[in-house]
């Protein structure tokens, strides 16, 4: 190997090498390319670009040139990095949903929210704005330093005097090498006035500055949701905004059963094409059902997207689940880092104007000296001119006695006692100028020089005049620009509660033998006499579907979902979808997580709260019972949880809240009831099997309901032929759990089986329905009390083939202001709707038929497993 002469090799080690090198590069990167600078706001590629176009001339008023002219200067003197590399810069300072406050005026392509690309720079064209003049406004009176370019050809700026803080006006963005940067824009009125906080008081807190600037201000508008993020960002120049879209309700004008969501403003950075692609995938995906269509109808006008939902979604439940899946819900991560003297530093708000603030201060001062200096450079001349004028005639004598310019330069500076410089300027003044007039005009030019001086002297001497100055021309910015905020600021959810929005009120909730389910407000059914035909309240899937399962709760309550394999799901009321009567509903299994295809619902359950003392009481078909403690159930998860253990060949069939003074009634399929003691079944936990409530007598009977008493209500038993009978719950003889139990109701032919048994009062209503989807709502005062061996009367007059599958208490406080009750004599004819098979409702003849009261109660039988 050969070496040069004078060549010196320096043993080095590989790593040392490779630490010191990379250390060198992650310098440059994070002070010369990817961070900004505190005082302007600029990258030095920005920082460049700007002042590539300020020496082409390119102001406001002026023509745009094109994009390829002006990165092809910014390139070859200032920035030696690519065309290709400098245009896209060059682009996003002209694309106003990216910056608050644009720098480029664009003319041409410049690409789009939708994430278009822009046309080639030699296609486009571009100058500057008032905002980018203001940056650099005083650049030529020595206000920052200037420093060669790469090539030493020509000069730059280090920093741009920046007339107004535009790092938090325009935000930046940038990744350097172990360190990122993301600092939202704010708006310019806003950020005035912190600013002039700042300048009166600095020692002015952050919660004062965020009383005249509450919030970032994105170019695309949106939602900030809470107030925790902004105060973390501000206070520790670290934190997480919650930015939604601006979505508005529509009514259908075609169709007024749907509704339309209008989406008018999305977060910021986010991508309008690809966010519709987003919520098409999730629509497709069976992620959101309640969509029927989504559109762009953006225009010139501005952005519209038209997302329409199914009949009877709520509009609170897709908002949601669109916030969940899609980016009409993002985080803003603030990283407030910027240089600072040099150095990457992570500052809050206040720092960050205070540093704008100590910048602005250094330029004033800088600009300051550089006029004094001019103003005393031109006094000094004057005083020469007036020196002259007042000799001079001596002046010329002397001028055309000497025989050349330094002759009579040099007599006029030992004759009048002038400077070098006012002997030249003496020379070159013009014979006109030596005129009276002319001397009056010299004079007074110098006057209001020496004030100038005078005064520009005391402002280097003084920081509040200084201050003074930079508030008088931020106000006079503020009042050339004015613009209002664009981003709305809401409390997060966390800080109120959703339900506080949704009206407290009752409702009727069905679930069909398929698992459909949906709700309907309790006025939709008017109350009629008993033995009416009721109004159609289902529209069933198919012809083989059914109504399982009827309930009455407040939008506000808890629903408890018991499946048949003893599993348990939490649901809000409101969370369910309202429809019509006939609308067959939602399936169940899109409101429900994980739930499995051989899981049915068994039961629901409305609990207000979790903090009452009481327990729920489970029963199942084969009689087993089961108390668990409320609380056990306070914890929603939304994939569920155990609440019983089932053996093979059982499920559970109902739910019932109970409390330790009450008494458990359980009623079978073949009219059999048994009442018992709540302390016979001790409290377990949720994982147990539970113990015997009942003894069934044969393998075709089984439980269908389960009622907790206090002994002085009335128990109203009814049969799937639609008679039922009202008795008093003494009536039924209290024994042991385990028993088989004494008759409650005939299940003879006419009647048919129970379908089920409710503790009701004479102010209470009752709502049945038919497995055909017949729903009838009747009062309790319609209805006499009788013995328990009676046979009872007709409560609903069905049609031939249909039978009744559920029934539901109507309780006082459930019943609405604007239900209406039927209080004639007799029900009247139900009218016909359009569109539907009923008949006008037939009455028949109350049949009360006495038998003999069969004895059936057996001795307590310990059957706990």
């Amino acid at each position: 190997m050969s070496y040069t002469e004078n060549e010196i090799i320096v043993p080095r080690n590989v790593e040392d090498e490779m630490k010191d090198s990379y250390l060198r590069y992650s310098m440059s990167v994070i002070i010369a390319r990817a961070l900004p600078d505190a005082r302007d706001g600029l990258k030095p590629s920005q920082r460049r670009i700007l002042y590539a176009m300020r020496q082409l001339n390119l102001s406001p008023g002026g023509k745009h040139r094109k994009c390829a002219k002006i990165s092809g200067d910014t390139s070859g003197d200032y920035h030696p990095h690519g065309e290709q590399v400098i245009y896209p810069t060059l682009v996003r300072m002209a694309q106003g949903w990216l910056m608050r406050y644009p720098l480029v005026d664009g003319q041409g392509n410049f690409g789009s929210v939708d994430g278009d690309q822009p046309a080639a720079m030699r296609y486009t064209e571009a100058r500057l704005t008032h905002a980018s003049v203001q940056l650099m406004e005083d650049l030529d009176k020595n206000t920052v330093e200037m420093v060669p370019n790469y090539d030493e050809t020509k000069k730059e700026p280090t920093v741009f005097p920046a007339k107004f803080p535009n790092l938090l006006c325009n935000g930046s963005s940038g990744i350097a090498v172990g360190m990122a940067t993301n600092i939202p824009p704010h708006n310019l009125n806003e950020l005035i006035q912190a600013t002039l906080l700042v300048l009166q008081n600095p020692a002015v807190s952050i919660d004062e500055i965020m009383g005249v600037m509450p919030a970032p201000d994105f170019p695309t508008g949106g939602i900030i949701c809470g107030y925790r993020g902004i105060k973390e960002a501000f206070h520790t120049g670290r934190g997480r905004l919650l930015l939604r879209a601006v979505i508005r309700v529509e009514e259908n004008e075609e169709n007024p059963d749907k509704q339309r969501l209008i989406v008018d403003e999305i977060p910021y950075n986010v991508n309008k094409s690809r966010l519709i692609e987003q919520i098409a995938d999730l629509i497709n995906s069976k992620t959101i059902t309640g969509i029927a269509d989504l559109r762009d109808e953006s225009d010139k006008d501005g952005m519209r997207i038209l997302i329409e939902l199914k009949r009877g979604e709520i509009v609170e439940v897709i908002l949601n689940q669109l916030f969940k899946y899609s980016d009409l819900q993002i985080t803003f991560g603030c990283n407030m880092l910027a240089l600072d003297k040099g150095l990457p530093k992570v500052m809050n708000v206040k720092q960050l104007i205070a540093a704008w603030v100590d910048h602005r201060i250094e330029v004033v001062r800088r600009r300051t000296r550089f006029e004094l200096n001019k103003a005393e450079a031109r006094a000094h001349i004057l005083e020469g001119y007036l020196k002259a004028i007042q000799h001079m005639d001596e002046v010329v004598r002397v001028i055309r006695a000497s025989n050349n310019r330094e002759e009579a330069r040099d007599e006029l500076i030992q004759r009048f006692d002038l400077t070098e410089r006012q002997a030249n300027a003496v020379l070159d003044l013009k014979l006109y100028q030596l005129t009276g007039l002319e001397y009056e005009k010299i004079n007074e030019e110098y006057r209001e020089l020496l004030q100038k001086i005078d005064y520009l002297r005391a402002v280097l001497a003084s920081e509040a005049m200084v201050r003074d100055i930079i508030r008088e021309e931020l106000l006079e910015i503020q009042k050339n620009h004015r613009s209002g905020r664009k981003t709305q600021i809401i409390a997060a959810e966390s800080e109120v509660n959703m339900e506080d929005l949704i009206a407290n009120e009752s409702v009727i909730i069905t679930i069909s033998e398929d698992d459909y389910i949906k709700r309907m407000p309790v006025d939709t059914f008017r109350e009629q006499r008993r033995g009416g035909q009721g109004i159609a309240g289902m529209h069933l899937k198919r012809e083989e579907d059914a109504i399982k399962g009827l309930y009455v709760a407040s939008t506000h309550d808890y629903l408890l979902i018991f499946t048949n394999l003893g599993r348990c799901y939490w649901l809000k009321v409101w969370q369910i979808p309202e429809t019509g009567r006939k609308s067959k509903g939602k399936p169940l299994i899109n409101l429900l997580e994980d739930i499995r295809p051989d899981e049915k619902i068994a039961t629901v359950l409305r609990v207000s709260n979790f903090e009452q003392q009481a327990y729920i009481l489970m029963a199942t078909k084969k009689g087993i019972v089961k108390k668990t403690e409320l609380s056990e159930f306070s914890h929603p998860r939304r994939k569920g949880i155990w609440a019983l253990d089932i053996v093979e060949g059982d499920e559970v069939v109902t739910a019932r809240l109970v409390s330790d003074s009450q008494q458990i009634m359980l009623f079978t399929y073949h009219g059999m009831a048994v009442r018992f003691d709540q302390g016979k079944v001790r409290p377990m936990g949720r994982t147990a099997r539970g113990v015997k409530g009942v003894t069934l007598k044969d393998d075709t009977d089984y439980v269908v309901g389960c009622e907790a008493v206090n002994g002085t209500e009335t128990i109203l038993i009814v049969c799937e032929n639609g008679f039922g009978k009202r008795s008093n719950v003494e009536d039924f003889r209290q024994t042991n759990r385990g028993g088989v139990g004494v008759r409650s109701i005939i299940t003879s032919e006419r009647n048919g089986n129970v379908v089920g048994a409710l503790c009701v009062t004479d102010e209470d209503g009752m709502v049945m329905m038919s497995a055909q989807g017949q729903t009838v709502r009747i009062t309790m005062k319609d209805l006499r009390v009788m013995g328990r061996n009676t046979q009872g009367v007709k409560l609903a007059n069905l049609k031939e083939g249909d039978y009744l599958v559920a029934i539901q208490k109507l309780e006082v406080s459930d019943d609405v202001d604007n239900a209406k009750v039927d209080t004639q004599p007799s029900a009247p004819p139900l009218a016909k709707e359009e569109g539907s098979d009923l008949e006008e409702p037939a009455f028949e003849e109350v049949i009360e038929e006495e038998i003999e009261e069969e004895e059936l109660d057996t001795p307590f039988e310990e059957n706990e497993e």
